[in-house]
């Protein structure tokens, strides 16, 4: 899409320039900026995060039944509309407002699979009862009918909580790998609702910045922020398990390597 397109498609859906910021991860300056003329050269990542929320839908229906996607304010969409939305298009619905997902980076699965190995590791190795799973994975966080998010890595320790729809309820621990189009929503839209539903340790990995921001809900001492060369202990398994994220680099260090010239790189 064109700047001019989307400054008309935000017209039309009726977008504030915080609404829109909210629902990009893209903060409100640069937007007013970009809409206004005076960032001529905008970064494609910054283009690509608007054009995700501005975007017409490839399929104006949501599958067989014929019902029109977003023609609900935001805010007011429930579980019936998410069930209904095409498998291939992937959503979360957070409190009735629907954010579009974007399909995650080599270096996102590289890093939630590596932990989510770790993790199912110790569990075998214990013989816990706790069971780590990694996305896509319906969480009904609030067990209530506006909200369902799939976070990258969750474990759940109360196994009634696992249905075969969906984790019903508030996993004890969440991993988030953030992007730059997700960093408002697992940086603050998601935190809020974790920290409310009762979970008790989240982890923010930002493969950009090369940072873990830990919140242990549990200790009054949060947040937390380590460094890629940090070993960092799992809290709900009373520091049992620590992740090593020298070896988490490691592991992804080949893309560090092959854009280190380039101004920016969608980890």
């Amino acid at each position: 899409m064109t700047i001019q397109e989307m400054l008309k498609r935000k017209t039309e859906l009726g977008y504030t320039y915080a609404q829109l910021s909210e629902l990009s991860g893209v903060p409100v300056g640069t937007i007013q900026k970009i809409f206004s003329g005076v960032t001529s050269s905008p970064r494609y990542e910054t283009l690509r995060a608007l054009e995700q929320v501005l975007k017409e839908p490839e399929n104006s229906y949501l599958c067989e039944e014929q019902v029109a996607y977003k023609v609900k304010k935001q805010g007011e969409y429930t579980l019936e509309d998410y069930y209904k939305i095409p498998d291939e298009r992937r959503v979360e619905l957070i409190d009735g407002v629907i954010y579009d997902m974007s399909s995650p980076t080599s270096a996102h699965q590289l890093i939630a699979g590596l932990i989510y190995s770790k993790m199912i590791s110790h569990v075998l190795d214990k013989k816990g009862k706790c069971l780590p799973m990694i996305s896509p994975i319906d969480v009904q966080l609030d067990c209530d009918n506006k909200t369902m998010v799939q976070p990258d890595v969750v474990i759940v320790c109360d196994r009634d909580k696992i249905i075969n729809r969906c984790i019903y309820g508030a996993p004890d621990f969440i991993i988030e790998v953030i992007s730059r189009s997700s960093t408002k929503r697992d940086s603050v839209i998601k935190l809020n609702k974790y920290l409310n539903a009762g979970v008790r340790e989240y982890w923010m990995i930002d493969p950009n910045r090369k940072k873990v921001i830990v919140y242990n809900f549990e200790t009054e001492n949060y947040p937390v922020i380590y460094g890629f060369d940090a070993k960092i202990p799992v809290g709900i398994w009373d520091n049992e398990l620590e992740i090593d994220f020298q070896e988490v680099y490691d592991h992804i260090s080949f893309l560090y390597k092959r854009d280190k010239d380039t101004e920016y790189s969608e980890y």
